[in-house]
């Protein structure tokens, strides 16, 4: 099976190390190959290389911006997905979207069930519940994750690393609870969903347990051999940003189990984490099982 990938973060990189580790062939388009907006550009390629599987992985990941440019996020989380999922199914493949725990108000007091109402705080969580919305219309898979970090790419768990080894105190918001998730852990779920046969709908791919950022920071200073006590516990009202957060990100994993405890998976991270990230080679293209360890 013949796996086409979009998007040039640490989860699209990582998901093709995944599926090339597997075996099978798969082709990652970052934007500078594919602009997932480009109608045309989207029909063609699926048309070409013939996937059996899309994993879409682009996406406007500034929450902030997205505040004052929802229309040009929308193009990118919303209606490029709709694109996406006409053209997989037409095709005889299998979209896999990835979404958000920002689709959710956070005001829950129990982790929110695949199928909880969804009522977003901001225009991310709003342009990202469009684009669930066109791929389950054309019946396709939606992934949720939340509290993404990885070797590559800007992230909380690489900035709270450069704190700690420079013995700097910081500030960590308290009251937002989450699921930290590595996006290799993440990336392996997205294969073994797809390989499951699992009915196509929403699910939750994040770590089991949770904590919140101070808990994920002060570990993370452990971890460094710094101490956690330079991690002061702040509410989210000592930080004014554009778009709200939710409060409560934790996420059930009713139809699908979790990926493992976020702590064992931070560890498994770390020694990723604690190097240089991981590069792929300049001008990514079709990669194959000899390309596994890359």
């Amino acid at each position: 099976m013949r796996w086409l990938i979009t998007g040039g973060g640490m989860l699209a990189a990582d998901v093709l190390r995944a599926v090339v580790a597997s075996g099978e062939p798969a082709l990652l388009l970052g934007r500078s190959e594919l602009d997932v907006t480009d109608r045309r550009a989207v029909r063609d390629t699926v048309a070409a290389r013939r996937p059996g599987v899309v994993v879409n992985c682009a996406g406007w990941t500034a929450v902030d911006d997205a505040e004052t440019h929802e229309a040009e996020a929308l193009e990118v989380n919303g209606h490029a997905v709709a694109t996406l999922a006409e053209t997989c199914s037409a095709a005889g493949a299998r979209l896999v979207q990835i979404s958000t725990d920002y689709v959710f108000d956070g005001t829950s007091r129990e982790p929110y069930r695949e199928d909880a109402p969804t009522r977003p705080l901001n225009a991310y969580g709003r342009t990202k519940l469009a684009g669930e919305l066109a791929a389950l219309e054309h019946g396709h898979h939606v992934v949720r994750t939340a509290w993404l970090y990885g070797a590559a790419g800007p992230n909380f768990v690489r900035t709270m690393t450069r704190l700690a080894r420079a013995g700097t105190a910081a500030d960590v918001v308290d009251d937002q609870r989450g699921q930290p998730t590595w996006a290799a852990d993440l990336a392996a779920f997205v294969l073994r969903l797809v390989r499951s046969g699992l009915p196509p709908g929403v699910y939750h791919g994040t770590s089991a347990g949770e904590t919140t950022w101070w808990g994920l920071a002060r570990e993370v200073y452990a971890l460094c051999g710094a101490d956690p006590g330079l991690v002061r516990p702040v509410p989210s009202s000592a930080y004014r940003r554009p778009a709200a957060r939710p409060g409560n990100s934790v996420l059930a994993h009713t139809r699908c189990a979790s990926i493992r405890p976020w702590r064992e998976a931070l560890r498994a991270a770390w020694p990723a984490l604690a190097g240089e990230p991981p590069r792929l080679p300049a001008g990514v293209g079709e990669a194959g099982p000899q390309c596994g360890a890359a």
